[in-house]
């Protein structure tokens, strides 16, 4: 599963910048389709519900989703053999 931000819904609120337990999302710099800066994944690679979703068959957090107002965050299925940028942290 892949992060996806809808740069046509959102409109640059930052709650999910605000409520993401991972900090995967920062600020934007650039504007989206509508002019409104919007937020980028920052470190993608640290979701669990990305991970993880397809493992355990269940949505795990999901938090930036529920709380974005514009319905513009979603998970899509990647690729098979997409690559994948490897985080190890101590």
């Amino acid at each position: 599963m892949k992060l996806v931000i809808n740069d046509h819904r959102c409109k640059g609120c930052n709650m999910c910048t605000m409520v993401c337990p991972y900090d995967i999302f920062q600020e934007g710099t650039r504007p989206g389709a509508r002019g409104y800066i919007i937020p980028v994944l920052d470190h993608p690679e640290r979701c669990t519900n990305c991970r993880l979703q397809k493992f355990y068959g269940r949505q795990l957090c999901g938090m930036c989703q529920t709380i974005c107002p514009d319905q513009a965050i979603s998970w899509v299925d990647e690729k098979p053999f997409e690559p994948h940028k490897v985080v190890i942290e101590y």
